[in-house]
């Protein structure tokens, strides 16, 4: 295929065959709104409907170097890929020998890469049957601007068309493809925080650079989406966006994806933060929050696989999604197959869950607040309401108590009002830690007083309830838990039990005892890991996380240290 912006050049329209080829033949309906998942009967699309075909982040460091020299390199999923019309990845590295290393300032010292790869990675890409690859992330500029024009004159001479890269406004031209009567435009933005101060990040006037939708220039691509709609075109975007190993989308993607569905995209898609997110709908439009790795030089997080979209003249009609495992020897994607392959689309359905898009086409997208909260003194209607959790003789008066109402997601992605109760020492601090963490887009169950619990640690636990001032003792012991003090908070306790070799607490936090915690496992809605939002958000107040501890081992558990 043809290039859509090089350096400034017009979009080309280029006609393929109409579309006539059947999707995988492990497709099926699903429930709901013309909605289909992997699994099951074919599905024939009609006449006058169009295939796409959606792939994560691709690498060709380490062993996925291997595919390089491969005919054929990607395996069996290319199937997948060549079925449809149209098929698109995000390439995550410059296709270069030139240039010099940018050296990325703004970036964490200690975090940052620099990947290049040869002119063969677009071959395989092609090879595979992709069509269009997005280069607007945060690793396209790694060679500065040499390594990007260099990257986008590889996939002028192979004939795979990319996006997200230009020169000045040129960067959000869209590559437009005609399927019989049909056009598609696609767009890509990076919307990620800028790695260097140099203009390769963000192009400006006259100079060359990638696509950016941070910020007030998110308005240039809701923008381009408008226009493209405005001619009758089919949009996609792909959008390099999200929070590391983090599967629920952070509020800003939830409000792009809201901006650009408003604006006319017929599809939203991204990658970057290297899991699984959720997909779902904003009305008409699919939108999908994380592709995950595609073609990578670990399998750390393996979970991968092609979302597969059908649309027709008035949009997106049904999605449906070919579940896939990177493989540990060469980084390529391979199907899932057997018991495994329902697994895998179980799983990736339930993602959906925190994303606050519907199940079905033409549901509403969750609203989406700003972040609110408020912090007041214990009065006499909530001093009565809390009798069964401060009691004489607590070791804080209600006096040094405060009461917290606060914004959160639950686990359906949705905006909930909670309340802790917190002693006034940190009552702003923590208002804020939650602030990041509602930013972020991790969820949280619930959030009540313990009093709604009769001040039983137990039935909170259960009730997976969010809680903080609780005037107890530590379990067994005569000394004053943290909580008595309000200076501790339980997160999401189902999801991260109390572990000890006596057992697991709450019972049904027994499935969550063993998974993975480490900040690049794969992620689980709700789940707390080493590094993660909760943890960093409290430990720049001082707190620490009871799953450093080192005999037992509390993952619900931020706390003061004492004497603080």
């Amino acid at each position: 295929m043809g290039v859509g912006a090089w350096g400034g050049a017009a979009s080309l329209v280029l006609a393929l065959s109409a579309c006539t080829a059947s999707p995988p033949a492990d497709t099926r309906s699903g429930t709901g709104d013309r909605d289909s998942v992997t699994g099951g009967a074919a599905a024939t699309p009609g006449p006058d409907e169009i295939t796409l075909a959606f792939g994560g982040d691709v690498h060709f460091e380490g062993r996925a170097a291997r595919l390089l020299d491969r005919p054929g390199g990607l395996g069996s999923i290319a199937r997948t890929l060549r079925t449809a019309d149209v098929a698109m990845v995000n390439l995550e590295t410059p296709v270069t020998r030139s240039g010099r290393r940018d050296p990325k300032e703004l970036e964490n010292a200690r975090d940052r890469y620099w990947f290049r790869t040869r002119p063969a990675a677009v071959d395989v890409l092609a090879d595979a049957g992709v069509d269009v690859v997005s280069v607007a992330n945060n690793h396209a500029g790694d060679y500065g601007a040499a390594g990007l024009r260099d990257t986008l004159a590889a996939g002028r001479k192979r004939g795979v068309a990319t996006v997200g890269a230009g020169r000045g406004e040129a960067a959000y031209d869209p590559h437009v493809v005609e399927v019989g009567d049909l056009e598609v435009a696609f767009l890509a933005a990076d919307g990620v925080q800028r790695e260097g101060a140099g203009g390769v990040w963000s192009a400006t006037a006259g100079r060359l650079g990638t696509a950016s939708a941070r910020g007030s220039n998110a308005a240039e691509l809701v923008d381009e989406v408008e226009a493209a709609s405005a001619r009758d075109q089919l949009v996609v975007v792909y959008v390099h966006w999200g929070r590391e190993y983090q599967s629920c989308p952070t509020q800003s993607q939830r409000l792009l994806a809201r901006d650009l569905a408003a604006a006319g995209a017929d599809v939203v898609v991204g990658s970057h933060s290297h899991v699984l997110g959720g997909a779902g709908w904003a009305g008409e439009a699919v939108v999908s929050y994380g592709l995950g790795n595609f073609v990578w030089y670990h399998a750390r997080q393996e979970q991968t696989g092609v979302l597969s979209v059908t649309l027709d003249a008035g949009g997106a009609v049904r999605k449906s999604w070919t579940p896939a495992a990177i493989s540990s020897t060469d980084g390529r994607p391979v199907p899932v197959t057997g018991a495994a392959r329902g697994r895998a689309v179980a799983d990736w359905r339930a993602r959906q869950r925190c994303t606050g898009l519907a199940a079905d086409r033409g549901g509403s997208q969750a609203d989406d607040p700003a972040y609110a909260s408020s912090v007041s003194r214990i009065d006499a209607d909530l001093a009565d309401r809390m009798r069964r959790s401060h009691r004489p003789g607590c070791p804080v008066p209600l006096r040094d108590l405060r009461h917290l109402e606060l914004t959160h997601r639950d686990f359906d992605g949705r905006a909930r009002t909670g309340e802790l109760v917190v002693h006034r020492r940190w009552a702003r601090q923590v208002a804020g830690a939650f602030g990041r963490l509602y930013d972020a887009g991790f969820p949280v169950a619930r959030m009540r007083l313990v009093d709604d619990y009769r001040a039983d640690d137990d039935l909170s636990m259960a009730a997976n309830n969010t809680s903080g001032f609780n005037c107890r003792r530590v379990a067994g012991q005569r000394s004053w838990s943290r909580h008595a003090y309000g200076a501790a908070i339980d997160i999401n306790p189902v999801q991260n039990p109390y572990v000890t070799a006596r057992g697991v607490d709450p019972p049904a936090g027994r499935p969550f005892a063993g998974v993975p915690r480490d900040r690049s496992a794969p992620a689980r809605p709700g789940v707390v890991r080493a590094g993660d939002i909760p943890v960093s958000a409290f430990t720049r107040l001082g707190w620490e996380w009871g799953g450093d501890w080192v005999s037992s081992k509390d993952y619900q558990h931020v706390a003061a240290p004492r004497g603080r």
